[in-house]
């Protein structure tokens, strides 16, 4: 059957994820291989001192990536999209959708990049006995219930954004289990019914009409699967052409740390994964129970129910891809333009040249806050020392190693703290995109072998495709082995050791980074 057949018969596989500077939408045929895509760039704003996307953001974006993806399908299959054998959406985790008994959104969403629940997430990690970041749904609700904001007497309903979208297409209030435990704390399937009576119990809670518990989506892991379905409002939302027929069966939706690790194959115990984007993220499955709490430390799950050990980093290449465009400028002014392909491709593949410690060179990659090394708010930074030899190759390395330094300083206290490590550590996303680069500095940050696959930049749209796809194809398997069988088989994958002088040379250049951090602290205060 032709790649065309398989789309024609509504057979192909769709997964549609909002990044934090990208919607991406997938199309995988019978063999789970991508064979078409489409996007959509947007950016969020800081407004009122809130990091946000609006409603008209959000669907116009959703609109924009599907009919990006139809022109792909037609100008290299012939034909118009009109139904999939399973699909769904993933989205940027946790954040606050806050909506009333209408559906209206009460406030601006409150994206994940927002460092404005400190006191609420402090509270609520010594009620819990467990931490609970600054970027939680839950943080943000209860931050706003300490600010007096008037909106919370109207909330009938809160959600992430992937479950935000999977209502508009399906009607169901419903979450995959590893984006719901970035809702609020899960244990055996479903939301902590001990934490949430503790929840329920506090002063300021009692206040409201409403229940935690009925306030938040319905939980399911990948196993459990979903019944909802494409309705016809949903598909005349995705697909204003009225090409879009009703009826195509979802997966719950996830978040991209749950679609990560479905394109790394890492949710089974012991293996591990670093998702780099506009943000940075490692999420290793873990073999027992942390005997801790830390606060660089989130304890999730996979897609279906296993937990996770997840250092989550507000900030990764936004800044990396500043400095690339002005290069690019730069190369322009020359007479000697170079495209952006090539751009990375000079700028990182030099920075290999750069010395191990980047000489001196440090870089805070901060354009908001970074709560994993203590930075409430940010600013772009950089410093040397007076005698440093500032060639591009230290510059930039240290501007990639910029980008994965929060990372590593909070596994290292994973590592080092809780004796975990993960016998596999694959990297997906734009930074790895530039062969052997990031790939080589991250096994030396991180001490340990680093995989990246052929498909790393694919990213979470093809993990959601797949979730799609093990939604209507488990027969009693577990996603681990499912994975494995169907979509890993034999998939090609290149894996780097770290280098000895790497290794020593990151921890000089983290001790430069800490010793710098109250500078950095103090700038972006100012």
């Amino acid at each position: 059957m032709t790649t065309k057949d398989i789309i024609e018969q509504g057979k192909a596989y769709l997964g549609i994820e909002f990044g934090s500077t990208r919607i991406k939408a997938c199309l995988v045929d019978e063999n789970l291989v991508p064979v078409a895509g489409g996007s959509h760039s947007w950016e969020n704003r800081l407004e009122n001192g809130v990091w946000t996307y609006s409603r008209e953001d959000i669907i116009n974006g959703l609109q924009d990536c599907y009919a990006d993806l139809r022109k792909d399908v037609a100008d290299k299959f012939g034909v118009e999209l009109t139904t999939f054998k399973g699909m769904g959406i993933s989205a940027m985790m946790h954040g606050y959708l806050a909506f009333d008994k209408n559906d209206e959104l009460l406030v601006p969403f409150r994206t994940w990049r927002n460092t404005i629940t400190g006191e609420a997430a402090a509270e609520l990690t010594e009620l819990f006995g467990f931490n609970i970041p600054e970027r939680w749904s839950i943080a943000h609700l209860y931050q706003a219930i300490l600010n007096g904001e008037e909106h919370v007497k109207d909330i009938a309903s809160f959600n992430t954004l992937a479950g935000y979208v999977h209502f508009l297409l399906t009607g169901e209030r419903e979450l995959g289990i590893g984006d719901a435990s970035g809702m609020f704390p899960v244990r055996d399937g479903n939301y902590d019914a001990d934490m949430l009576a503790k929840f329920r119990g506090l002063e300021k809670v009692k206040a409201f009409g409403w229940d935690i518990a009925d306030i938040l989506p319905a939980v399911h892991s990948a196993a459990e699967g979903s019944t909802a379905k494409l309705t016809e409002s949903g598909a005349k939302l995705l697909d204003p052409s009225g090409n879009l027929k009703a009826g195509v069966p979802f997966c719950p939706p996830e978040g991209d740390a749950g679609t990560g690790m479905a394109a790394t194959n890492a949710v089974r115990e012991g293996t591990g994964n670093v998702s780099a984007g506009t943000s940075i993220f490692s999420m290793i499955v873990l073999e027992k129970p942390m005997k801790g709490h830390y606060p660089q430390i989130d304890v999730v799950t996979t897609p279906d129910g296993a937990d996770v050990a997840m250092v989550h980093c507000n900030n990764c290449c936004g800044e990396l891809d500043k400095w690339v465009n002005m290069f690019i400028e730069f190369s322009k002014l020359t007479g000697n333009p170079v495209d952006v392909s090539t751009a990375y491709e000079l700028l990182y593949k030099n920075a290999l040249n750069g010395a191990p410690d980047c000489g001196g060179v440090v870089s805070y990659n901060t354009i908001s806050g970074e709560p994993v090394v203590g930075l409430a708010n940010g600013k772009p930074a950089y410093f040397r020392q007076p005698d440093s030899a500032m060639s591009l190759a230290d510059f930039f390395r240290a501007e990639l190693y910029g980008a994965m330094a929060a990372l590593k300083a909070g596994n290292d206290i994973l590592f080092e703290k809780e004796g975990v490590q993960p016998k596999s550590i694959t990297g997906h996303g734009g930074l790895f995109k530039v062969k052997g680069v990031a790939q080589q500095m991250l096994a030396d940050a991180l001490n340990s072998d680093v995989s990246v696959m052929s498909t790393a930049g694919e990213g979470g749209a093809w993990g959601m495709a797949l979730l799609a796809a093990f939604g209507i194809e488990k027969q009693g398997e577990t996603l681990a082995d499912w994975l494995e069988k169907r979509a890993f088989a034999g998939m090609e994958k290149s894996t780097l050791s770290p280098d000895a002088a790497g290794n020593a040379g990151w921890k000089k250049y983290m001790e430069n980074y800490s010793a710098g951090l109250a500078g950095a602290k103090a700038f972006g205060e100012i």
